[in-house]
């Protein structure tokens, strides 16, 4: 199975496409989608749905994963994501991709096997469990890697359970 794990943002919208092959995590693509400061909002939704568009043709995933919304203080910047957010939930369901969505603190678990670990530990078990010589830059990208990840580790789980 080929999953596409997404971090949405609106400043960059980390991307990253994971295949399992015989049991193995293998990367096939990981990167971001930047778009300018000061660009109208409009046009930088513009730009991540239009590149996510050309992310999920050039790569053909089966499925796709997106991290929900989690906020603390700044609802100006949870608003901003919300909307990075739904422009890539909008990509996704035009090219009819099946959409699941996890909490940070899922993630984290199913990458470290500790749902409060912190940023580096995610980045370091995503950067072994790939086979990669570094963690993906930017950090964006890397925990779009750990969505997918997240995703073809529950997608396992739930295959072992029907069988």
């Amino acid at each position: 199975m080929r999953v596409l794990g997404v971090d949405p943002g609106t400043a960059i919208t980390g991307y990253a496409v994971v295949e399992e092959r015989g049991g193995e995590l293998v990367p096939v693509a990981i990167g971001a989608i930047r778009t300018k400061a000061h660009t109208p909002l409009s046009r930088r939704l513009q730009t991540i749905y239009r590149q996510m568009g050309e992310v999920i043709a050039a790569y053909r995933p089966d499925e796709a994963a997106v991290e929900e919304l989690f906020f603390r203080r700044n609802v100006t910047t949870a608003l901003s994501v919300g909307h990075a957010r739904g422009v890539v939930l909008l990509a996704l369901a035009d090219a009819g991709l099946p959409v699941a969505e996890y909490t940070p603190m899922q993630v984290k678990q199913a990458v470290s096997g500790y749902g409060n670990a912190d940023k580096h530990q995610v980045q370091e078990m995503v950067r072994r469990l790939l086979g990669l010589a570094e963690i993906p830059r930017p950090d964006d990208a890397a925990d779009a890697a750990a969505v997918a990840i997240c995703h073809l580790h529950r997608a396992r789980l739930e295959a072992l359970l029907r069988s």
